[in-house]
C-alpha cells in the first residue's frame, strides 16, 4: 500500500472577495530569493566541497537526484545538507530540472471531499505513479467544484483556473488563478470581463478562450473572451450566437468545440458550437458530432475521443468524413473507475481519474488502415490498466485534470 505524506501546516490565504485579495503570504514569500533558492547563497557556498553522491561527479549526481519521485523527498533530504538544499523546496527542485532540460508529464487533479466539499489539487507523477500536493488554491470555502474551468499550457508548466460559483449563493465568479510548476505558487490574474460558471474553455496557440456559461442572474450567456497569458489581459471575441452553458469542450484542428450536453434518452437534440479564432466567428456544430458527444473528450493522434458515460462506458472516436462516431476496439472503461470521472491525455495515452482517485490508463493503438471510398480511414484499439489510489484518497472525487510538463 502506498503511503502519502500530506503536510498539516497551512499558511493563511485571502478569501476570494476580500478587499485585500492578492497573493497569500506564503506565495509572496516564494517570490523572494532565499538561501534555498539562490544558488549563490552563503549556505550553498559553505557546503560546496561536499559531493552530492560520493564517487560521482556533481553533474551526474544532480541528474540522478532530479529524477527522484517527489513523494520520497521528505526522507531523502535528511541524507545531508546538499540534499536538503536541493530537495527541501519544490520550487528549487523543478527549477533545476528546467535548467537541465528535464521534462516529464505530471497529472494535476482538482479534487473535492465528498462530505465537506473542501477542494484541493493533487499531482500524480506519470513516471513513477506517486502522488504529491501543491499549495492550496486561494479561493472561498464554499464553492461548487464543477463550476470552475481549468486549462493548461503544458509546455510552459502553467495551469489556469477560471470563474466558478459560490455554492451557497449560486453566484458566478470572474476570478482567474494561475499556477506555475517551476515556481510552485499561485498568482491572481486579471479578472474575466464577465463572471461565469459551467462554461466552455480551451487553449489555442497559447491563448486561453472561454465562452458561454451561467451568468450572475442565472441566465445562460452567449458572450466569449480570450486571455493573453503573457500580457495578462482579457479581450472580448465574437458572441456565440446562442445562449448556452457547456457540458464539455475540446480543441480540435485549431478550433474550439463546445457542447451543451444531453439528456438520455434525448428529449431534444443537444446544441453545439465551433469557434474559429482565425476568422473570429462561430458556426453550428455538425449534427452527428454533437449528438454522439455523450461523455468526456480528449484529443489523441489529432482525433477526438470520447469516454462515454453510456454505451457500457466504451471509448468512441469521431470520424469527420462521415460525421459519425466509431466504437474503439477493446474493453470498456475498467469497473474500478466510477463516475464522476475526469479525463485528460498525453501522447498516445488517456488518463481517466474516477471516484476515490483510481486512475485508468488507456493506451491508444492504431490498428490498421482500412480502404475507404477515396480516403484511408484510421482504426483504433485501446488497452486499459488501473493505477489504484492510496487509501487516504477514499473520500475524494475528481472535478478536473490537466497534464503539465516539468
Amino acid at each position: 500500500m502506498q503511503r502519502v505524506r500530506v503536510s498539516s501546516k497551512h499558511s493563511p490565504v485571502f478569501k476570494l472577495g476580500d478587499s485585500q485579495l492578492s497573493l497569500s503570504p506564503k506565495f509572496r514569500v516564494a517570490a523572494i530569493k532565499s538561501h534555498l533558492v539562490d544558488p549563490s547563497s552563503d549556505l550553498e557556498l559553505a557546503i560546496k566541497g561536499q559531493p552530492l553522491i560520493p564517487g560521482l561527479p556533481d553533474d551526474v549526481a544532480l541528474n540522478c537526484l532530479l529524477r527522484l519521485p517527489v513523494q520520497s523527498h521528505g526522507s531523502c533530504r535528511a541524507v545531508c545538507k546538499r540534499w536538503h538544499l536541493l530537495l527541501g523546496s519544490k520550487e528549487r527542485f523543478f527549477s533545476r530540472r528546467k535548467e537541465l532540460g528535464l521534462c516529464d508529464p505530471w497529472l494535476f487533479v482538482l479534487t473535492f471531499h465528498k462530505c465537506t466539499g473542501k477542494i484541493q489539487w493533487l499531482v500524480l507523477d506519470l513516471t513513477h505513479f506517486t502522488w504529491h500536493t501543491i499549495p492550496e488554491m486561494p479561493c472561498r470555502d464554499k464553492v461548487c467544484p464543477h463550476g470552475f474551468r481549468c486549462v493548461s499550457v503544458p509546455s510552459e508548466g502553467t495551469l489556469f483556473v477560471c470563474g466558478g460559483m459560490v455554492s451557497d449563493m449560486d453566484c458566478p465568479l470572474d476570478v482567474v488563478l494561475k499556477y506555475e510548476i517551476h515556481k510552485n505558487r499561485w498568482t491572481v490574474m486579471n479578472q474575466m470581463i464577465t463572471a461565469r460558471s459551467f462554461f466552455a474553455s480551451g487553449v489555442i496557440d497559447g491563448m486561453v478562450y472561454v465562452a458561454g456559461g451561467n451568468s450572475a442572474d442565472l441566465y445562460e450567456l452567449d458572450a466569449a473572451e480570450v486571455l493573453d497569458p503573457v500580457r495578462g489581459c482579457w479581450h472580448p471575441i465574437a458572441n456565440m450566437g446562442t445562449n448556452m452553458a457547456s457540458y464539455d469542450a475540446a480543441v480540435l484542428d485549431g478550433k474550439l468545440l463546445v457542447t451543451e450536453g444531453w439528456l438520455w434518452p434525448f428529449f431534444v437534440s443537444p446544441r453545439g458550437q465551433v469557434y474559429d479564432p482565425i476568422n473570429d466567428n462561430w458556426e453550428n456544430m455538425a449534427v452527428g458530432l454533437r449528438e454522439g458527444w455523450t461523455g468526456s473528450s480528449v484529443v489523441v493522434y489529432g482525433c477526438l475521443f470520447i469516454v462515454s458515460e453510456h454505451e457500457r462506458m466504451k471509448l468512441k472516436v469521431y470520424d469527420g468524413n462521415s460525421d459519425s462516431w466509431d466504437t474503439v476496439e477493446g474493453p470498456p472503461l475498467p469497473e474500478q473507475i466510477c463516475k464522476p470521472f475526469s479525463v485528460n491525455s498525453y501522447d498516445s495515452k488517456i488518463y481517466v481519474v474516477g471516484r476515490d482517485l483510481h486512475v485508468a490508463v488507456g493506451q491508444i493503438l492504431k490498428v490498421n488502415l482500412e480502404e475507404g471510398h477515396s480516403e484511408k480511414k484510421l482504426s483504433f484499439a485501446v488497452q486499459w490498466h488501473v493505477e489504484d489510489a492510496p487509501m487516504a484518497f477514499s473520500d475524494l472525487t475528481p472535478s478536473s485534470s490537466q497534464v503539465l510538463f516539468a
